[in-house]
């Protein structure tokens, strides 16, 4: 199943840059303002997650703070 690109093209990049780095889309179900969630390779309660939102204040800010967010991460490989 595909997700759907982000309207924003610097947020979709960001989420395409994650993506590379192993970090998986998840649909944010019904919630008005996430747009969706960006989960790390380690799948499990320690594992790091980024809101995505649909319409951030400042959609550069926010691309910014999702590369930054996948670059802190530490969890690399996924460990079952």
């Amino acid at each position: 199943m595909r997700r759907s690109k982000h309207p924003n093209k610097e947020i979709e990049g960001a989420i395409l840059y994650a993506e590379e780095n192993g970090w998986k889309y998840k649909d944010s179900g019904k919630s008005a303002h996430a747009w969706g969630q960006l989960l790390c390779p380690l799948h499990t309660r320690e594992g790091h997650r980024i809101l995505i939102w649909s319409t951030p204040r400042s959609s550069y800010n926010h691309a910014q703070q999702i590369c930054r967010a996948v670059d802190k991460c530490q969890h690399d490989i996924e460990e079952e």
